[in-house]
C-alpha cells in the first residue's frame, strides 16, 4: 500500500497514454498492489482484457460500446459514461484498490459524455493512500489543474499515416 496516492495524468495526440496506464499498472501489481482499471468509451476487444488471467490483483472493465465514437456519440454513449463514472466513483470510495485508471476519460469529457465537475466531485473523494491515473486526448485544463503530474505524449511521427491500421498486441 502507498503512503500516499497522487493524481496522475496521460494526455495529448501521441501514442501511448493508455499504454502508459498499463506499464504503471503492471509495476504496482508487481510491487503487491491491487488496481482497478476501467476503460471508458472502450467495448471493443482490447488484448490488455486478458491481462486480469495472468495477474492476479487487477480488476478491468469497459465502458462504451463496440466502436469509438465518431461524430455525435449515440444515448448509448451517455449511458455508458454515466454508469462508467458512477462504477468508478464507487472503486474509488471502496478503498479496495492501491490505484485506480480512468483509461480514456479525458476522451469522454471532450465528447461531453460526462461534465468535468462530475470527474472533479469523484476525485475529491479519492482516499489519501490511492493512486489514481487518468488518460485520453484533450485533458481539459480543470483535470490538468488538479493533478500532481501530467504528462503529454506528443505524435511525432506515425504509421498509422502510412496506411498501417491497428494491431494485436501493439495497439489493441
Amino acid at each position: 500500500m502507498l503512503e500516499k496516492g497522487y493524481i496522475q495524468v496521460y494526455t495529448g495526440n501521441g501514442k501511448g497514454k493508455t499504454t502508459a496506464a498499463l506499464g504503471i499498472t503492471l509495476r504496482s501489481i508487481c510491487a503487491g498492489n491491487k488496481v482497478f482499471f476501467g476503460q471508458f468509451m472502450k467495448g471493443q476487444y482490447y488484448s490488455e482484457l486478458k491481462a486480469s488471467e495472468f495477474l492476479p490483483g487487477l480488476d478491468m472493465e469497459q465502458f462504451g460500446g463496440a466502436c469509438f465514437v465518431r461524430g455525435m456519440p449515440s444515448e448509448k454513449d451517455f449511458e455508458d459514461a454515466q454508469n462508467g463514472l458512477k462504477k468508478m466513483k464507487d472503486v474509488l470510495i471502496s478503498g479496495k484498490y492501491d490505484m485506480v485508471v480512468f483509461d480514456e476519460v479525458n476522451t469522454a469529457l471532450f465528447f461531453k459524455l460526462i461534465t468535468v465537475e462530475a470527474v472533479l466531485e469523484v476525485l475529491d473523494l479519492k482516499p489519501e493512500k490511492t493512486e489514481v491515473i487518468l488518460t485520453g486526448r484533450y485533458a481539459p485544463q480543470e483535470i490538468i489543474d488538479r493533478a500532481d503530474l501530467v504528462t503529454e505524449m506528443k505524435e511525432i511521427k506515425h504509421y498509422y499515416n502510412d496506411g498501417v491500421n491497428s494491431r494485436v498486441g501493439i495497439e489493441k
